[in-house]
C-alpha cells in the first residue's frame, strides 16, 4: 500500500512539471520565434521490490522520473511584415545577440537600430554580425537585409548577420526573453539556415494541442489524487480494525 502511494506521488510530481511546461508554451503562443518544449519522463523500477525479495511472485514497482524537456525545433509560421528590419529564420539556425552575460541565441528576428545606429533586437541586445556589431549611420538610407544575412544601405554592405547551429540543439537552455544559452561552441550555419527578409517567424506552439495536453494533465492528476485518497482511507480503516482485534 505504501508503495502504491509513493508511485502516485511520483506521478503527481511529474504531472506538475508537465503542467508548468504546457503553461509556458501557452503563455508564449504569440511570442516571435518561440520554440515549444515537451516533457520527457522515464520509468524507474524499484530495485528492492522484486521476486527474489518475497516468497511469492511480486510485480516490479515503477516510479516516474522527470528526464527534462525536449526543444521542438519545428518551423513556426512565417508572417510577412514588409519591414526591412524584420527577418524570419528558416531551418535550425539561430541568430546571435550580445547580452551582459555574453552571447545568447534566439529566433526572434525583429530588429531595429538604437540611438547609436547599432543593429539590435526588440529587447535592445546587440545583433552580432560575422565581424562584430553592425553599425548603420544616421544619414544612410535604403537599409535591407538579404537572405544570406548581408546588411546593405545606400553606402554599400555594412555587415552580415551571424547565423549559427549546434551539434546538439537539445542541450540549449532557456534564459528568458526568448533567449537560449549553450555551453557548447556554436557552428556556422552555412546551408543549414537562411533568412527571409521582411518577415517574422511566429511561435510554433499549437494552442489546440496544448489545450488538449492541459485537459489530459488535469484529468490524470485528479484521478491519481482520488486513488491516493482512497488508499489513505483504506490504510486508516486497516489500522482501526487491527487495533480493535488487538
Amino acid at each position: 500500500m505504501q508503495n502504491a502511494m509513493l508511485v502516485g506521488v511520483s506521478t503527481q510530481v511529474a504531472l506538475q512539471r508537465e503542467l508548468e511546461v504546457v503553461a509556458n508554451n501557452m503563455a508564449n503562443a504569440s511570442t516571435t520565434g518561440f520554440k515549444a518544449r515537451n516533457s520527457r519522463f522515464q520509468e524507474y523500477l524499484m530495485p528492492v521490490a522484486s521476486a527474489d525479495s518475497f516468497q511469492k511472485q511480486d510485480r516490479r514497482v515503477s516510479y516516474v522520473i522527470d528526464q527534462g524537456t525536449d526543444l521542438d525545433l519545428g518551423q513556426g509560421p512565417i508572417e510577412q511584415t514588409g519591414n526591412p528590419l524584420n527577418v524570419a529564420v528558416r531551418g535550425e539556425a539561430f541568430l546571435v545577440v550580445r547580452t551582459p552575460s555574453g552571447d545568447r541565441y534566439t529566433r526572434n528576428g525583429a530588429f531595429e537600430t538604437n540611438a547609436q545606429g547599432t543593429l539590435v533586437n526588440s529587447d535592445g541586445y546587440t545583433v552580432q554580425g560575422e565581424a562584430g556589431p553592425i553599425q548603420i549611420g544616421q544619414q544612410e538610407t535604403g537599409l535591407s537585409i538579404g537572405p544570406d544575412g548581408t546588411v546593405s544601405t545606400n553606402l554599400g554592405i555594412r555587415g552580415r548577420v551571424r547565423l549559427v547551429t549546434f551539434a546538439n540543439p537539445q542541450a540549449l537552455t532557456n534564459e528568458g526573453a526568448n533567449l537560449y544559452a549553450s555551453t557548447a561552441a556554436p557552428i556556422p550555419a552555412g546551408v543549414a539556415g537562411r533568412l527571409e527578409p521582411g518577415a517574422l517567424e511566429r511561435s510554433n506552439v499549437k494552442p489546440v494541442v496544448e489545450m488538449t495536453r492541459l485537459m489530459d494533465v488535469n484529468r490524470t492528476y485528479s484521478m491519481v489524487s482520488g486513488v491516493i485518497s482512497r488508499l489513505d482511507e483504506l490504510r486508516g480503516t486497516a489500522i482501526r480494525r487491527l487495533s480493535e482485534i488487538a
